[in-house]
């Protein structure tokens, strides 16, 4: 898909906007995500421009930097689409999925499920698994001052979405609480099948860490 009008602004509204994030949640994130929906939406038949707009927005005020305003990035996203006159059908498929992405904890509430949807939810889970997943996990952790591992603190799986926003725990706990749990969350079959070996990577890495955390390589 070639930029249009629209999504050129919108990149340079995003990179304006997130200049300074925490580095797991900055443009670069969203740049990615971007790109892996494109792939995705090109393979599944899904509005790219649709899936663009909503891929680059979907971080632009992330609850978890805004004392978990999660209201706060549908409205900065909305006000700028309307600023550069998008048009009102692509604005309203764009905010119904910024109103309904992302992980909290496993307890997303998806009323007005779309296939642009899955595309942008399935994007943003995939930047969220493998070595890219593992690199946002420990960069995040280490911006919250999270212990890395803590053998006596069990993962918790069964959160709410209340306890979830909240954070704390430790970094490898992380794993089992959210990213090896995203595979079975991917809704799309070119998604799935991107999903697998990333996957596979993080589970090969935990099996090293845990070794190397008991000495044993």
């Amino acid at each position: 898909m070639q930029k249009n009008k629209f999504v050129a602004q919108s990149i340079a509204f995003v990179k304006d906007e997130l200049a300074g994030a925490e580095a797991s949640h900055d443009y670069f994130h969203v740049e990615r995500v971007y790109k892996i929906a494109l792939q995705i939406a090109q393979k599944e038949g899904a509005n790219q421009e649709v899936v663009a707009l909503a891929a680059l927005l979907h971080d632009i005020a992330d609850y978890k930097f805004h004392e978990g305003d999660e209201s706060l990035g549908v409205k900065k996203a909305s006000e700028f689409l309307a600023s550069i006159n998008t048009p009102r059908h692509t604005h309203e498929a764009v905010i119904s999925i910024l109103e309904q992405i992302g992980f909290k904890g496993g307890h997303q509430q998806v009323t007005l499920p779309s296939l642009e949807l899955q595309v942008v939810q399935d994007a943003d889970f995939l930047d969220a698994m493998g070595a890219i997943g593992i690199a946002r996990t420990f960069n995040y952790g280490g911006f919250k001052n999270n212990l890395i591992y803590d053998p006596n603190i069990s993962p918790n799986l069964n959160m709410s979405k209340d306890v979830y926003k909240k954070g704390g725990g430790t970094t490898i706990n992380h794993f089992y609480e959210k990213l090896l749990r995203l595979k079975d969350k991917i809704q799309t079959s070119t998604g799935k099948k991107m999903a697998q070996k990333r996957h596979e990577f993080m589970q090969l890495y935990l099996s090293q860490f845990f070794l190397e955390w008991e000495g044993k390589v």
